[in-house]
């Protein structure tokens, strides 16, 4: 995917007075006759292309509704997160402060999700999470105007236990980075994987993001388990693939891993990747009439293929229509607006999913095997996979 030029509606370079450690009120503003929505994404650096995908999808959720939002035109204002957690309330402080956004949306980092957390909790402004997983912001600080499209950390590997034990692997060792979501990734594992009968006789971690993995590949070597379940993603998912297969572990132990072990990293990794099965609420290859007409309607209007945070975006896009839809436009009725994207089903590309109570999806998670480069679905790992918003109490 090649990076296309970004146009933005306002300056993200504009600087703002905000303080970090500012408490916003409550925002009630008056209606105007745009509906004002605000990206909070990255457009520079590693996660540039997750962010120009998550808008595009959200464009075209909207573009089907003839740009509207029940019935109102629509004014877009857009923040470079850069990525950076630093900068996280500041930018966000910007976009309710400044641009006075009714909705904000964002982002891919966690670590500036927590910033965009606090902005929206102290504001009460409509906060849409596109991707970031960390579990707190539908757990024990979920919140009545934050809602998630994509996943909790720990859902895709949720459903990963019950397909190994069905595949015979009893006894697993799991790897990962030190760092909050590889915890929050083996938390699901852990769980499914015990239920189901699994024994994980090793659980192995490294310094994120160091991606030296030799003398760990050694060790699970000589443990010899029947399987290796990881979360990585990225450049580190696709060297891990690589070692793992250059280490000869390929040819006895079956790898198992979080979908984003093999998101978007396939041509990096090449052979080393061929077979590796992975648990994730999307493919690429989801062979139904929805996610083909989806797939070809993007290619026709981005000259680009849509990948797993297009679908995401699109999601996220498809919930404001809902809720927007129902209050007709009328953003300021919070009450009836929640209601509605609270009850919503959202017709997706990666099949149909609903809202949970804690604002998460409740969504299918599909088995997937590397094949030529691509993750063909083998079939359904887990239907209806629900977060467990552990502290969750809805305000």
């Amino acid at each position: 995917m090649t990076t296309r030029r970004l146009v933005l509606t306002r300056s993200a370079a504009v600087i703002g007075a905000a303080s970090t450690g500012l408490l916003l009120p409550e925002i009630v503003r008056a209606q105007s006759d745009k509906v004002r929505v605000g990206f909070m994404l990255p457009y520079t650096g590693t996660f540039a292309q997750l962010g120009v995908a998550i808008e595009n999808g959200f464009r075209m959720a909207l573009n089907e509704q003839g740009g509207k939002l029940g019935g109102r035109e629509v004014e877009f204002f857009k923040v470079d997160d850069e990525s950076n957690p630093a900068k996280g309330i500041e930018n966000a402080t910007r976009l309710v402060q400044r641009d006075k956004v009714d909705v904000l949306v964002g982002t891919v980092h966690s670590g500036v999700q927590m910033g965009i957390h606090k902005v929206a909790r102290d504001s009460g402004v409509l906060s849409l999470i596109p991707n970031a997983g960390v579990h707190v912001a539908t757990r024990a600080q979920c919140a009545p105007n934050v809602f998630r499209t994509s996943f909790t950390n720990s859902q895709p590997t949720l459903a990963l236990g019950k397909a190994m034990m069905e595949r015979g692997h009893k006894k697993a060792v799991w790897i990962t980075w030190n760092y909050a979501a590889g915890d929050e990734a083996f938390e699901g594992f852990e769980k499914s994987y015990t239920e189901a009968g699994g024994t994980i006789i090793k659980k192995l971690g490294l310094p994120f993001p160091n991606v030296e993995f030799q003398a760990l590949l050694t060790e699970i070597a000589s443990l010899n388990p029947d399987a290796v379940a990881c979360f990585f993603a990225g450049g580190g998912a696709a060297k891990f693939l690589r070692d793992f297969a250059a280490a000869g572990l390929n040819k006895n132990i079956q790898l198992y891993g979080s979908g984003f072990l093999t998101e978007g990293v396939l041509d990096a990794a090449g052979d080393a990747a061929n077979g590796v099965l992975t648990t994730m609420h999307y493919s690429d290859s989801l062979d139904t009439p929805r996610n083909k007409k989806f797939r070809l309607d993007y290619a026709k209007t981005f000259k680009l293929q849509p990948d797993v945070y297009a679908v995401q975006g699109y999601d996220t896009g498809l919930l404001l229509v809902k809720g927007a839809n129902a209050v007709k436009g009328d953003l300021n009725n919070k009450p009836a607006l929640y209601a509605a994207m609270n009850g919503a089903e959202i017709d997706s590309p990666r099949g149909k999913w609903k809202m949970s109570a804690a604002h998460n999806p409740i969504q299918d998670m599909y088995l997937r095997k590397v094949e030529n480069k691509e993750n063909k679905v083998i079939g359904i790992a887990q239907k209806a996979v629900a977060d467990p918003a552990t502290g969750c109490r809805m305000g």
